[in-house]
């Protein structure tokens, strides 16, 4: 008679792509070092909310498994560590370079904190996974850290210097994730149009993907987490304009819509300028669409500079919002700047958001009568090339990719035909 299986490793996931990506990695160490009982909490620190979120879930988490290991780790971890292993609930805490490495796990040694200065860390190993279970699309690190200093962000105290991941590295994985049968990828990044500088002949990020497209010939459907619109490349311009399996779904980094703002910010661009980069991508692949991370409430925001970004949104045609309210993050100078009411802040995301659904509703209703191609992501939904949700009028395997005409909008979906 055998006793009960052990427990899979679980695994919460806060905040980015790239700690997705993580994730898998750190499922994988887990595993292998027979941490099978394990929960993993891979925390965010974008915003306080974000971090509010994670504690409360290793609490229920602690409420759920009495008995399991818990190991926190990501962005919040790494700035606060002392204030997570303050938890009762936790095991131990690791910073985000200790947790990518496999001799991080295993045994609890008796230290609770294994957390060092991530300013210290100047490489980004290509860290291989066996796939990503579950999941239609998988997700490749390949860039990591910030060396800019927006003012309302925490984000480069948890992650580091800006480094990158050689090409050869972003192959090999790349190619077996193919061999495995993802035909989506993605390519992410903390800041990732600033990859390269850092390696021998300093790539650059269009270069890169020119050479991985080209090193992997058999990979259908490439894309990319967010871009800073002043960094894009000759070579990603190229890229943009003649390379079929770059999709047509570009998601940038703007923040704000108008110039004060953007200055207080510390952003490197201004608001022509991301109207042009919307433009000049526009008339190079006639049909993209583009997302857009936004801040509604920053400090000093007066109702003239909101409606600046609100007009951002038709002006650059924007068509998948994040839309953030601002967020005060300790240590950061825009903490230290006059604060809105945070009811304002509310108020001006909710009507940015409702600008993104009518973007996104005029979008969705000019698809019908066209032709897309889904990557299924569980049985009956999927997206299309420009990350459109849609369902699909019979079932197909979860990853792939199924040709279909879209006949109406149902709710904020694409309902399509198999062709």
């Amino acid at each position: 008679m055998t006793g009960p299986a052990p427990a899979a490793v679980e695994i919460l996931t806060f905040g980015c792509r790239l700690n997705a990506y993580e994730s898998e990695v750190m499922r994988g160490h887990a595993v292998a070092a027979g941490m099978a009982d394990a929960i993993i909490v891979n925390t965010c620190a974008v915003t306080a909310v974000a971090e509010r979120q994670a504690r409360q879930a290793i609490r229920r988490a602690r409420r759920e498994r009495p008995d399991a290991a818990i190991i926190v780790t990501g962005c919040a971890a790494q700035i606060d560590p002392a204030g997570f292993a303050a938890m009762p609930e936790v095991t131990r805490v690791l910073g985000n370079a200790e947790k990518l490495r496999p001799e991080s796990w295993g045994d609890i040694p008796t230290e609770r904190i294994l957390v060092n200065d991530i300013m210290s860390v100047r490489e980004t190993a290509g860290h291989l996974t066996a796939g990503f279970d579950g999941m239609a699309r998988a997700y490749i690190q390949v860039q990591n850290g910030c060396d800019h200093r927006c003012t309302f962000c925490i984000i480069p105290y948890g992650r580091g210097p800006a480094r990158s991941v050689p090409i050869g590295a972003i192959a090999a994985e790349t190619r077996q994730l193919v061999e495995r049968g993802f035909r989506e990828i993605v390519l992410t990044g903390v800041d990732l149009t600033s990859y390269g500088p850092d390696l021998p002949g300093q790539p650059t990020l269009g270069q890169m993907i020119r050479r991985l497209l080209a090193a992997v010939p058999e990979l259908e459907r490439l894309r990319l987490s967010s871009l800073d619109p002043v960094e894009i490349d000759a070579d990603l311009w190229r890229l943009i304009a003649e390379e079929p399996r770059l999709m047509p779904h570009l998601h940038l980094s703007i923040q704000a819509g108008d110039d004060m703002i953007l200055k207080r910010m510390k952003r490197r661009h201004l608001r022509d300028d991301a109207i042009a980069v919307c433009a000049r991508a526009r008339s190079l692949r006639p049909g993209i669409v583009f997302g857009a991370d936004l801040i509604a409430g920053f400090p000093t925001e007066t109702d003239a500079m909101f409606r600046n970004s609100l007009a951002l949104v038709d002006d650059c045609d924007l068509t998948f919002l994040h839309v953030f309210p601002y967020s005060a993050r300790k240590g950061t100078p825009a903490a230290r700047m006059p604060q809105l009411p945070v009811a304002d802040r509310k108020a001006r995301a909710a009507e940015l958001r409702a600008a993104g659904e009518r973007r996104l509703a005029t979008f969705l209703a000019g698809q019908v009568g066209a032709e897309v191609s889904l990557l299924m992501e569980k049985p009956g939904e999927g997206r299309s090339e420009h990350y459109a949700p849609a369902r699909l009028d019979s079932v197909a395997a979860i990853g792939s990719v199924v040709r279909a005409r879209v006949e109406s909008v149902v709710d904020g979906a694409l309902m399509a035909r198999a062709a």
